[in-house]
């Protein structure tokens, strides 16, 4: 796990209202590489302005490489398949389902991270998936949009965004010239996706990123416009990092950032986390943090979306709040944002959940900074949501339910320690 570095451009941005646009900005700015990964891609509402820029940046001539997550999104239109195939946007699944679907718990490892890049030099990083605000999987259409955060990032970080997306890519790459039995393309694409020294794969960010032999040049032809202004919602010059969690060399850092932050909190923690069924270090870590005297404050999803999402859930929240820990559950809309402020001086914005899908299994990506301009911005913004957007959860009422609702809600968690069993997993 890097330590934060110097240097960086953070801009927050608030659902897909706010990201599209700036994607799009980024995208019809492109001069060499649109690169972009993401669960879920709907091609419908304002999320079809997305993938109009991608079409539009690969007939320009910019190499446009896309993956989708083969559950978040089973099956590309076919409208789309031709518009991109005709554009020249070249785009992969990431583990598409067999015949028997997710009941093969290797299949449970998914690629959830959000993560775009342009021309190595500006990166997006957050739990926005490409659908539309209103629009949802589970929930249908939505009254108010959802609630969602995601970061547009300059700086060195971005090299270590370009990195993760390079290797995925070239490992798709060798597993597709596998099964067309194309051994030689596989064997060259899965030498490109191994780990090189640091000369090797700077020769190559430069033949690809800039075609010019300078990564100066590279940044003058963007003409300062990958910089954000410092304002409301972006600071410059931020110490930043970017933690990832794969099943190789990254299995537990961003919940180890999670867990040494808790760890040191002296004042308060806010989360807001869509999915939050935490394992035991973390459960420990919050009521540690609540037992020395640290106001902690969590904002759930408040809406039933799914048996074990729902249900498993309650049990923890029970100890939670026993422990002292303030719980809301997001009133207006679904909430799907994954983000946290430890002492108004660290903060985190990505994809992972405080589950164990996230934690144990899939690809995840967040940004974190121990800027305290950034982490005043985003917890002011969490304060406001937590007092005017949460209904707070009352002990009494938790305990109390029908002893039926209590039993399910025991039955969900541990069906879920079951099923995590069966992959290798103690949570």
């Amino acid at each position: 796990m890097a330590p934060p570095r110097p240097g960086h451009q953070l801009l927050l941005l608030e659902g897909g209202d706010a990201l599209f646009p700036a994607l799009v900005e980024a995208m019809d700015a492109a001069r060499r590489v649109v690169h972009l990964e993401t669960y879920i891609f709907e091609f419908a509402g304002s999320a079809l302005s997305v993938a109009e820029a991608l079409e539009r940046a690969a007939r320009r001539g910019v190499l446009v490489r896309l993956v989708v997550d083969g559950v978040g999104t089973p099956r590309v239109p076919e409208e789309w398949q031709r518009r991109f195939a005709a554009a020249g946007v070249r785009w992969r699944v990431y583990a598409p389902l067999g015949g028997l679907g997710l009941l093969i718990p290797s299949s449970w490892r998914r690629l959830h991270r959000k993560l775009c890049v342009v021309d190595g030099l500006v990166g997006f990083c957050g739990g926005i998936n490409l659908i539309d605000d209103r629009d949802d999987v589970a929930l249908g259409r939505l009254e108010v949009p959802r609630l969602d955060f995601a970061l547009r990032v300059a700086g060195p970080l971005v090299d270590d965004m370009v990195d993760t997306m390079e290797t995925l890519w070239w490992r798709l790459q060798a597993v597709r010239k596998a099964r067309e039995r194309e051994f030689r393309a596989a064997w060259e694409a899965f030498k490109e996706a191994q780990p090189v020294g640091d000369f090797t794969r700077l020769l190559r960010k430069v033949e690809l990123y800039t075609g010019l032999g300078s990564r100066v040049n590279a940044d003058a032809e963007a003409g300062g416009s990958v910089l954000v202004s410092e304002g409301p919602l972006g600071v410059n010059d931020a110490r930043a990092t970017l933690l990832l969690r794969d099943n190789v060399g990254h299995r537990h850092d961003i919940e180890r950032a999670y867990l040494r932050a808790l760890g040191t909190a002296r004042h308060d923690i806010v989360i807001a986390n869509a999915y939050f069924i935490p394992g035991r270090k973390l459960r420990k870590a919050l009521t540690m943090a609540a037992a020395r005297g640290v106001r902690v404050r969590l904002m759930m999803q408040g809406r039933y979306e799914n048996f074990f999402q729902y249900r498993a859930a309650r049990p923890v929240y029970q100890r939670l709040v026993d422990a002292g820990i303030d719980i809301r559950e997001y009133a207006p809309s679904a909430l799907h944002a994954k983000v946290a402020v430890v002492d108004r001086a660290w903060a985190t914005v990505g994809s992972t959940n405080l589950d164990p899908l996230s934690l144990l299994l899939a690809r995840e990506a967040n940004v974190m900074t121990t800027d305290r301009r950034f982490a005043e911005l985003l917890h002011q913004r969490l304060d406001v949501l937590l007092e005017h957007a949460g209904q707070k959860l009352d002990a009494r009422v938790l305990g109390s339910r029908p002893w039926h609702q209590r039993l399910l809600d025991r039955i969900a968690f541990m069906a879920m320690r079951t099923l995590l069993f069966l992959t290798g997993h103690r949570y």
